[in-house]
């Protein structure tokens, strides 16, 4: 069986509050996932919506079509950049923690890569969009703890 896996990320502000929506479907299973963080970007969103997607998959070995409207996700893992990031130790380039995590949650499954118009009436992405700005909505939301440690280390130099 194929699982679909719907992701969005979103911002207020870059960095802002943010959140991530996704959609896990498969055959008659159906599951909505999405967490609001406090100050983020939404690069770092994006990424976490696949990630978490991933995490949720209780089995290896998976056929998994990921559908997202990111093309820094998209172009990253498909034109195999993040392999060259990994080899040069991510120098200079953000996001390395959920890069490390999405390449560790990918290894069990064979991930086929769909990109998608954002905004542009896909229904599942649209879903995907008003679970992550919900999220980053919320009264209570998460810390981004890399995120913002990183930042607060920068401002101190």
């Amino acid at each position: 069986m194929v699982i679909e896996l719907f992701t969005d990320g979103a911002s207020s502000g870059n960095p802002g509050p943010g959140g991530y929506g996704a959609i896990l479907r498969a055959g008659q299973h159906y599951k909505e996932l999405s967490e609001g963080f406090r100050k983020t970007t939404n690069n770092r969103m994006e990424l976490l919506a696949v990630i978490k997607g991933l995490e949720a998959i209780k089995n290896p070995n998976q056929d998994v079509i990921l559908y997202s409207d990111s093309k820094y996700v998209i172009d990253a893992i498909e034109k195999r950049w993040v392999y060259g990031w990994l080899q040069k130790g991510f120098k200079d380039k953000k996001n390395k923690d959920l890069w490390l995590r999405y390449l560790e949650v990918s290894k069990p499954h064979k991930i086929k890569l769909v990109w998608v118009k954002g905004h542009a009436g896909h229904p599942e992405n649209e879903r995907c969009d008003q679970l992550a700005v919900a999220a980053s909505k919320q009264p209570k939301l998460l810390i981004d703890t890399v995120f913002e440690a990183e930042n607060a280390r920068v401002n101190l130099l």
